[in-house]
């Protein structure tokens, strides 16, 4: 059971979030909060598995939340809710240790997706939300495809297929599974595409992957069996 605490100043949104999250039998909330100075005291508490966290509440954002998550209660992976009116915050939130985005307004599929992901060690961006950071970074998306293309060009073809797993939210677990490979070798192939690339994290390799079309269409990035499901 992968134990989740949900932050979120609305109480409406709170209530949906945690009846998706409960429908899906392998994911618990053991904790909600209102606000991010609640959200730390509890995180401290209960120690989730992982942080699910509005961008914007009161006292305590969700960037300044969870950067004292990071220091705190370093076991707990963290992933923000936004809205479209919000790039801003994804952007600055990147090199900041948030493993996961996704939008409120999105399937819940998505949000199942996120949570199992960065769970297991992997970076998750919705779809919409990785291409409206790519949007917001820089609106040359042409050349900004380019580059990508260039930057990963250095890589071997089995590091590419690698990084647009990890653009598609797979954990190794299930990279592993796609792959036909143990998971240690995919730890093996992550942490040479992060250092071949000069990357400090998996969701700087998420957004590149994005940039480079390196990410397999939604049905093509699942696998088979429970490692699929969780995908």
């Amino acid at each position: 059971m992968i134990r989740v605490l949900l932050a979120d100043d609305e109480v409406m949104i709170r209530a949906g979030v945690r009846a998706i999250l409960a429908s899906a039998g392998d994911l618990e909330v053991v904790a909600e909060a209102g606000d991010g100075h609640e959200a730390v005291d509890l995180a401290q508490r209960h120690r989730p598995d992982v942080c699910l966290l509005d961008i914007r509440m009161p006292r305590l954002d969700g960037l300044r939340a969870a950067a004292e998550l990071r220091r705190t209660c370093p076991q707990s992976a963290l992933m923000m809710l936004t809205t479209f009116s919000e790039d801003e915050y994804i952007a600055a939130a990147l090199g900041s240790g948030v493993a996961g985005f996704v939008l409120k307004s999105g399937d819940p599929q998505e949000l199942l997706a996120g949570v199992r992901a960065v769970h297991g060690g992997g970076a998750y961006l919705s779809p919409t939300v990785a291409q409206r950071v790519i949007a917001h970074l820089d609106t040359g998306a042409l050349s900004r495809r380019t580059d990508a293309r260039a930057r990963t060009a250095v890589l071997t073809p089995r590091e590419r297929e690698v990084l647009g797993l990890v653009g598609a939210g797979l954990s190794n677990a299930d990279i592993a599974a796609r792959l036909h490979v143990v998971e240690g070798t995919v730890k093996t192939y992550v942490s040479q595409v992060l250092a071949r690339l000069d990357m400090r994290n998996r969701v700087q390799a998420a957004i590149l992957a994005h940039e480079a079309g390196l990410v397999p269409a939604a049905g093509d990035a699942r696998v088979t069996g429970d490692a699929g499901d969780r995908a």
